[in-house]
């Protein structure tokens, strides 16, 4: 028991506990371990006074040294910075044993690429300037004289035409310029316009049978005319002119005028006839007339002014005419026959007028004695130059006051178009 507390060991014993003590020390046995400890920690204590490891025991086992850390080479070359990570190319890190570039490929590479990027950009520029922008200038010149066609065309009461829409809708709907210019915009403008300006023939018509035309093109025209002739301008003229074209009521007043012969277009005239106005701008007229001149042109200033009445100066109507005729027989003898007229057919109507002849004999004897005058003067060429002609003419209400003004520099025409009795013969005699 002793040599165990001393920690002796029997080899010849096994160190087996006798599981039938109480666990019981006896005070010799406690005292002795606490001497052996204190003598350990004395041990340890001194030990460590004189530097030796703690780990190290009176017995003589060893214990292992550390590895010793490696030292770093000197570099040739200082270094500035740290290495930049360098990301491994290919598959697996190496590439399948690629080299990694080095920064000198790398700037290469880039100044590769952004020259690269340059002249893409470079080709698509001069592809824009040299060829797309100037098929898009002809495409969008193309859409902008057909819509400005179309605009013209389709003005007034038809700028809401269902077929301007349509047309529009065509000429966006194009992609080249070719098809842009092939919309037919005339044919439908004509349509729609006809079919509009016939119906405002219909509810213009006056009492008469007669519309007032409105032309205005440069300067406003007016022209009268029955329905008939309407129609037919309407059937001939195209959008460019219908849609310049108003179709009114007519508003006309007779107006008066005192004029010479060769303004009354010779004299020639007749009631019913239709006549065009124009203003003879190099007559001496007074400073009033001349500020109300219009400028010159070649159209007439009033178009189709209807004569409702026409009379001859009073000069005309003094006769005094002889007339002798000689006749021989074959016997040798004659006779002279002789006819005399001396009258005023002035004096003639004031009694007719009066009652004191009969009324139907005179207006037998002396209807449209005026117009027989001009009419033998035509014939015989030879007439009174100098007679003054009172003409009433049938004006647009606005047209009046300048016929008034202008009295004594207006020059009336008869347009062959509607040109009378007379001249349908003659013209018919010349070119047969």
């Amino acid at each position: 028991m002793l040599d165990k507390i001393l920690g002796k060991k029997d080899n010849d014993k096994k160190d087996t506990p006798d599981l039938h003590k109480n666990g019981k020390k006896s005070e010799s046995d406690m005292g002795g371990r606490l001497k052996d400890m204190v003598g350990k920690v004395s041990v340890k204590a001194n030990d460590t006074f004189n530097g030796k490891d703690e780990n190290k025991g009176s017995s003589d086992k060893k214990i292992p040294r550390p590895m010793p850390k490696p030292k770093p080479k000197p570099l040739d070359k200082p270094r500035l910075r740290s290495p930049e990570t360098k990301k491994k190319s290919g598959f697996g890190g190496g590439g399948f044993g690629r080299k990694i570039p080095d920064d000198d490929d790398q700037r290469t590479l880039v100044g590769a690429a952004v020259v690269g990027i340059i002249l893409i950009v470079l080709g698509i520029a001069a592809y824009y300037f040299i060829f797309y922008s100037p098929y898009q200038d002809s495409l969008n010149n193309a859409k902008m004289e057909k819509i400005n066609e179309t605009n013209s065309y389709f003005t007034g009461p038809l700028a809401t035409d269902s077929k301007k829409l349509t047309l529009l809708a065509q000429i966006d709907a194009g992609v080249t310029p070719e098809q842009v210019l092939a919309v037919d915009v005339m044919g439908p403008a004509t349509s729609s316009w006809r079919t509009y300006q016939k119906q405002q023939i219909v509810n213009k018509t006056d009492p008469y049978g007669r519309v007032m035309i409105t032309y205005t093109a440069n300067d406003q025209k007016n022209l009268l005319m029955n329905n008939s002739s309407a129609q037919t301008i309407v059937n001939e003229a195209d959008a460019s002119v219908l849609s310049k074209m108003e179709i009114n009521t007519p508003d006309t007043v007779a107006v008066p005028i005192m004029i010479s012969r060769l303004q009354a277009a010779g004299g020639l005239i007749n009631v019913g006839d239709s006549v065009d106005v124009y203003l003879n701008t190099n007559a001496s007229t007074s400073s009033t007339n001349e500020s109300n001149q219009t400028s010159s042109s070649d159209s007439p200033n009033i178009s189709g002014a209807t004569v409702l009445a026409i009379l001859r100066a009073t000069d005309s109507g003094a006769i005094d005419a002889n007339l002798t005729e000689a006749t021989a027989s074959s016997s040798g003898s004659g006779y002279m026959a002789t006819q005399s007229s001396s009258t005023d057919v002035e004096q003639l109507l004031r009694a007719a007028s009066s009652g004191t002849w009969n009324d139907s004999q005179v207006s037998a004897v002396l209807s449209s004695y005026g117009w027989k005058l001009s009419d033998f003067e035509r014939e015989s060429n030879l007439g009174d130059l100098d007679a003054e002609y009172l003409i009433v003419l049938e004006v647009p209400r606005e047209n009046a006051l300048f016929l008034i003004q202008n009295m004594n520099s207006v020059v009336l025409t008869v347009p062959t178009s509607s040109a009378p009795e007379w001249m349908i013969t003659e013209l018919k005699s010349i070119y047969g």
